[in-house]
């Protein structure tokens, strides 16, 4: 038999890949036993499982070979005796004969089977992860990050792009999310932080004229855990000097369609594009999930006078949810309460009958406003239509997350639809004293067209920011950097940030600029996001090999522990006393 690259000194092919073109051929393959059969006393049947599959070995004689003990098999190729077939199996047309078995390692019964056919407790898998890893799932799993993570440096590659490693012990940044510390031993009362991106060193790298800089980098956020966000995360992160909003965009698809087609064996068309205006209006959200439809419609025209004091507000906005008049009164009672928690005064409902409007509110309307109603998205009999009043962001928001629960289909159903959402605000909501907000980090170039708004209405300038969405999952931000010192100065003091406390905060890297800083433009997004997405995953735990609990712990290594008094000592630590 010849030898492939899969051969190496103890077997000579993985299990997987035996089959009929190898029949009469004797061969070596090593693994794991995922199942033992005996027939009488002298005749065996094992399950020998690698990460290439699984292949049925027969045993002559008996051999003391349990489940998950590690063997090494060699025997001869042969087809299977008719009506034995397993066409479940890749290798189900073949099993080896003639066998010897090398016990490699014996094995402790696991504490779950490992064959994914029951539902097994996330607590015990993750606190025996080494035993999970061993499962079908959690190998395509990790192995489709694998293949993504190949097309997304092919892609960047390709493009002109050149990889860089940034530093993991950085300086604390004015990023918004919250920081891990990391004390310095060799200068007792300084720490440094670990990265929650690599954003100003990508940014020092454009001033060192790299050009074009792309990092699979690892990240870390003390913030809280949740279905799609974890401490440690790794996005894609690109920096590019001499591009527009356009071109980013462009170098990010094609990466993204790259990686899509990788793992899912068919290339999504032109990625679509939306501001962050007509997202809010037509789905609530800057995340909008485009697999199905049940758009916002605003009828704040229709109740501008209106004598119902439900629809007393800035703004009315309606959504029609098709076969909603099915909804008994209780789940419309849930969807209210809902809509409560979140900030709403509440929800009007009107269900869609042959004989007009079913509601409490429906005597209360004109005929214009029922008409409106029963119009919007051209609602049918059985439909029910769903209204919210409010201020117009509000209004927005509160209906967004209502089609979100009634419509969206989990991640593992639908096709793949991404969207771009352009031109975010540059600030949002206004601080204690006075000053804008910044809606993402103070280097955002303001959209050219609204530069003269930074003093008279800053609320209302938009930013050259854009994200990528995708199945209603933000993937990643990104941005067209400030590099001219008279609009940085201009957003500075709109944020209320002094020269001092500029040069305190940022001053390394407002110092580089002034030794010419390129026109640049970045994104970064998050490959543990698109890999869960790819995989039919609704937690991003199950593309991530040793992921922490939603407490943030890990179950199987003990962490976060204590460290011993010697560290303690040589870190100069001191800590208060445990609820003080």
């Amino acid at each position: 038999m010849s030898k492939n690259h899969e051969a190496t000194s103890l077997r000579d092919c993985l299990c997987g890949s035996v089959g009929p073109t190898l029949v009469g051929q004797r061969v070596t393959v090593c693994g794991w036993v995922a199942k033992r059969r005996e027939h009488g006393e002298h005749l065996a049947f094992l399950d020998v499982r690698d990460r290439s599959g699984i292949l049925q070995v027969v045993v002559d004689g008996s051999v003391d070979a349990r489940s998950e003990y590690v063997v090494r098999v060699t025997g001869v190729v042969s087809h299977r005796p008719e009506g034995t077939v397993n066409e479940r199996l890749a290798t189900g047309e073949v099993e080896l004969t003639e066998c010897d078995v090398e016990i490699l390692s014996a094995a402790e019964a696991p504490p779950f089977q490992l064959d994914d056919r029951v539902e097994i407790d996330e607590q015990v898998r993750l606190r025996h992860r080494f035993l999970d890893l061993r499962r079908e799932k959690m190998q395509y799993n990790l192995r489709l990050r694998a293949a993504v993570n190949r097309s997304l440096r092919a892609a960047m590659d390709a493009q002109g792009f050149c990889e860089v490693e940034t530093p993991l012990l950085w300086a604390p940044t004015p990023e918004g999310a919250r920081e891990f510390v990391v004390p310095s031993r060799l200068h007792p009362g300084e720490f440094y932080v670990l990265p929650q991106s690599p954003q100003i060193a990508k940014q020092l790298l454009m001033v060192g004229g790299f050009d074009r800089y792309y990092q699979i980098a690892r990240c870390m956020r003390d913030e809280d855990l949740r279905a799609d966000r974890q401490f440690e995360f790794t996005q894609l992160d690109v920096e590019a000097s001499f591009v527009t909003q356009d071109d980013v965009m462009g170098f990010v698809s094609r990466a993204v369609l790259d990686a899509a087609e990788e793992a899912t064996g068919v290339r999504p068309g032109t990625i679509e594009s939306m501001t962050w205006a007509q997202a809010l209006d037509l789905y609530g959200t800057d995340k909008p999930d485009l697999r199905f439809a049940m758009l916002l419609h605003d009828l704040s025209n229709v109740f501008a006078s209106t004598e119902v004091k439900a629809f007393a507000a800035a703004t009315v906005k309606a959504m029609r949810v098709p076969g909603g008049a099915a909804m008994t009164r209780s789940r419309l009672d849930q969807l209210t309460d809902q809509a409560k928690e979140l900030g709403a005064k509440g929800l009007a409902w009107f269900r869609v009958t042959a004989e007009g409007l079913d509601s409490p509110l429906a005597r209360f309307l004109s005929e214009t406003e029922a008409a409106a109603i029963a119009g919007v998205d051209d609602a049918q009999v059985g439909d029910i239509v769903l209204c919210v009043a409010d201020e117009y962001a509000n209004a927005c928001k509160f209906l967004g997350a209502l089609r979100v629960t009634l419509g969206s289909p989990p991640v593992s159903e639908g096709p793949h639809r991404y969207v771009w959402v352009t031109e975010f605000p540059l600030f949002e909501g206004i601080d204690e004293d006075g000053n804008p907000q910044a809606a993402h980090h103070p280097f955002t170039m303001p959209h050219p067209d609204d530069l003269d708004l930074i003093e008279t209405d800053p609320v209302k300038v938009r930013s050259q920011a854009y994200d990528l969405v995708l199945n209603g999952w933000e993937l990643g931000s990104g941005s067209v950097r400030i590099h001219r010192a008279d609009i940085q100065s201009r957003v500075f003091k709109a944020l209320g940030i002094t020269d001092e406390e500029a040069q305190g905060r940022f001053g390394f890297l407002l110092g580089a600029f002034r030794f010419g800083a390129p026109p640049h433009a970045g994104f970064a997004f998050g490959i543990d996001r698109l890999v869960a997405i790819f995989a039919g995953e609704e937690n991003i735990r199950e593309v991530i090999a040793f992921p922490k609990t939603q407490s943030g712990t890990d179950l199987m290594t003990g962490a976060p522990k204590d460290i011993t008094a010697r560290q303690i000592r040589e870190l100069h630590l001191k800590f208060a006393p445990k609820g003080s």
